[in-house]
């Protein structure tokens, strides 16, 4: 699964990366070690172009009352988002992108587990696909959640893990994106593993598997 991950560019940068404007409300500051239940910038299409605002990260159906099935639903298999209820209606219409500079993962070996962060070669920003909801309570309160999606993994991944975050290519944010593009088959066709040589790996401080700590240090190379 996908349960961590780094957002700490400036956010001029992230909205120049997405041509985004700034959702009402939205009060960004750098994260270290975002985790479930939090809440995480995110990138949603609108008629008056990309947005970026803030969801909290396990999603909760429109249907569910209680919203702690979010701990459950922090991701969602690409291969089968159709079958599921919670996910197949939102993939036509609810798509969102989660902007990160890294994810963590944790890499097994023997009766240990290191803590690995992956991220691109150039240290740029990349952009994770994910899926969102807007529950009411009867009190009329608005819930927004999210969903990271994942897949398989590639090359540099199936070392660490069986399984890694959608990561879209620049090209396919605009369609992810797009309001109008409800054809499902073409969007499914963009969950797949992100090319390899492109990315890189490496070992990271304990510490992280703390969410209490968020920090630089948490990000330094363990040699």
């Amino acid at each position: 699964m996908c349960g961590r991950f780094t957002i700490t560019d400036p956010i001029e940068a992230i909205m120049g990366r997405y041509y985004a404007s700034i959702a009402d409300g939205f009060d960004y500051k750098p994260n270290y070690n975002a985790a479930p239940m939090q809440y995480i910038p995110t990138i949603i299409g609108s008629k008056d172009g990309n947005r970026l605002g803030s969801l909290r990260w396990g999603l909760v159906p429109v249907w569910f009352k209680d919203d702690k099935i979010g701990n459950k639903m922090i991701n969602a298999r690409a291969e089968t988002l159709t079958e599921k209820a919670s996910f197949k209606r939102l993939i036509s219409s609810k798509r969102c992108i989660i902007p990160t500079n890294g994810f963590y993962e944790w890499k097994k070996e023997g009766s240990e587990k290191r803590p690995m962060r992956i991220l691109m070669k150039d240290d740029h920003l990349f952009s994770l696909a994910g899926l969102y909801d807007t529950r009411t309570d009867p009190d009329g309160n608005k819930l927004s959640t999210c969903t990271i999606i994942t897949t398989q993994p590639n090359d540099l991944m199936e070392d660490i893990h069986n399984r890694m975050p959608v990561i879209l290519r620049p090209e396919d944010e605009a369609a992810w994106l797009g309001r109008d593009n409800d054809d499902v088959q073409s969007l499914l066709g963009l969950l797949k593993p992100y090319q390899a040589s492109e990315m890189r790996a490496y070992e990271v401080p304990k510490e992280v598997g703390n969410v209490r700590n968020n920090n630089v240090d948490l990000i330094k190379e363990v040699s």
